[in-house]
């Protein structure tokens, strides 16, 4: 057994894993049965993609992420692949852009109408040629726009004596990377290296004597380490520190359900009124089964916990691909997850109205011009909302997936019904965010009109 340093305190020592009901999973997916190490699912606020089996090429499915229950076997598919989809990956600064690659040698990047997919899909916005052999790996840049990063089995090298890695992780801003591996005896193993110096690794722990493949996953606001194996039940979580001994375990889930692959909701997808910190869904492909699975931190209050919810990256790029490529490099556009805050967009917004708002108070009288800028800000706030919402009522109600909405025959199945239901709910649900959105801007906006004149 592996020696484990009496424990320290943390406040995710207590994070249990908790599955969701049956109506809450996705049942009845025909999930690939592709031996490829890969997570063969992708997840966003709004969508959940999975790669299935397929005769005659490759192809996945996208569902509405409230669909859930019985999947229509005969659901409609992205299927423009000559050969089986190894991997595929939402865009994370645009919800309805997913990349995908194959052993046909191509990457194809696709455009996902607002209401999903209501017919298959064979022609690729963009299809994307240039490795010889079959491309496994698929990672979109986290802070640049539209720069999508591509590896295949052409070029490929190999060097390893004690740890031969078979999965890598960057950890943040904490300049180290993980790797997950076998040991020179076959056993599991982690592996925590110094970003500058790859020679010797800071730590090696193994785990056990299993086959499977061991997926990484870490959340850089917790520094918190998941680590789930292929063909397991359990997942083991740890605590990443840049001091000795660098990896603290915590605790683990377990389960007799085996999964094939996990997808990952991103931070701003998260149920915070649940103190979730992490939501996994779970391929179980003996029970043709998408299971979701929430990490939970144990807290009695429901208000809103800022400790466990720092800034996190958001859904706004930092930079163009032009900038990046010029050599520019930035963090991520932060944002908060409280309900009711801003996005990130007028997040950054805001910070630099606020230091303009700092300045003028320093002086001995507010400045009317600074009240003027701020009174013109509403105004333009209230018709851009106002604007916003009309424009993204017509675009997600007129077209959808080429087809004119206005033109449909009225549902002639149950099935049909509730595919037109559940897009009527996810219309309702974006125009409330979007008003919710414009009705706290205009309270700060309000509030800060409100305290110039008091000064």
């Amino acid at each position: 057994m592996t020696w484990r340093p009496q424990y320290r305190s943390s406040k995710f020592r207590h994070v249990f894993g908790k599955t969701a009901t049956k109506e809450s999973c996705y049942d009845g997916v025909p999930i690939t049965r592709s031996v490829q190490d890969n997570n063969f699912c992708t997840v966003n606020p709004r969508f959940l993609a999975v790669i299935t089996e397929c005769a005659g090429g490759g192809a996945f499915l996208v569902l509405s992420l409230h669909h859930t229950g019985k999947v229509d076997p005969h659901h409609p598919r992205v299927s423009g692949h000559r050969g089986n989809v190894l991997d595929i990956k939402w865009n994370p600064f645009n919800d309805y852009c997913i990349a995908s690659c194959s052993e046909d040698t191509t990457v194809k990047v696709w455009e996902i109408p607002p209401h999903g997919v209501l017919k298959n899909l064979t022609v690729a916005w963009k299809e994307l040629q240039g490795h010889s052999r079959r491309v496994g790996l698929i990672e979109w840049h986290p802070t640049a726009k539209n720069i999508l990063f591509s590896t295949a089995y052409d070029y490929q090298e190999t060097n390893s004596k004690t740890h031969k890695a078979s999965k890598v992780l960057i950890l943040g801003n904490m300049k180290m990377l993980l790797t997950t591996g076998t040991s020179r005896w076959n056993d599991r193993q982690i592996a925590l290296w110094d970003q500058e110096d790859l020679s010797v690794p800071l730590l090696e722990e193994n785990l056990d004597g299993s086959s499977g493949v061991l997926f990484p996953f870490y959340d850089p606001d917790t520094h918190m380490l998941y680590i789930a194996g292929k063909g397991d039940g359990n997942m083991r979580y740890y605590e990443i520190s840049t001091e000795k001994p660098y990896i603290q375990y915590l605790t683990e889930y377990r389960s007799h359900l085996p999964q094939k692959g996990m997808g990952v909701m991103p931070k701003r997808g998260l149920d915070v009124s649940s103190c979730e910190v992490f939501r996994f869904y779970k391929l179980v492909t003996i029970k043709s089964l998408i299971e979701p699975l929430s990490m939970i931190v144990p807290r009695r209050s429901e208000s809103y916990q800022e400790d466990i919810y720092p800034m996190t990256a958001g859904n706004k790029p930092a930079l163009t691909a032009e900038e990046w490529l010029s050599g520019v490099d930035k963090g991520p556009v932060l944002m908060s997850l409280k309900p009711g805050s801003e996005d990130a967009e007028s997040f950054s917004e805001t910070k630099v109205l606020r230091s303009s708002l700092d300045t003028g108070r320093s002086h001995s009288r507010p400045s009317m011009l600074q009240l003027a800028i701020i009174q013109d800000e509403l105004a333009a706030k209230e018709s851009k909302d106002d604007g916003s919402i009309r424009e993204d009522s017509r675009s997600r109600m007129s077209v959808s997936n080429g087809e004119d909405l206005a033109l449909c025959s009225p549902p002639r199945t149950e099935n049909e019904l509730r595919q037109k239901f559940h897009k009527q709910q996810e219309e309702i649900r974006r125009l409330r965010e979007l008003l919710g959105q414009r009705d706290v801007r205009i309270k700060q906006l309000e509030l800060e009109i409100k305290n110039m004149k008091n000064s």
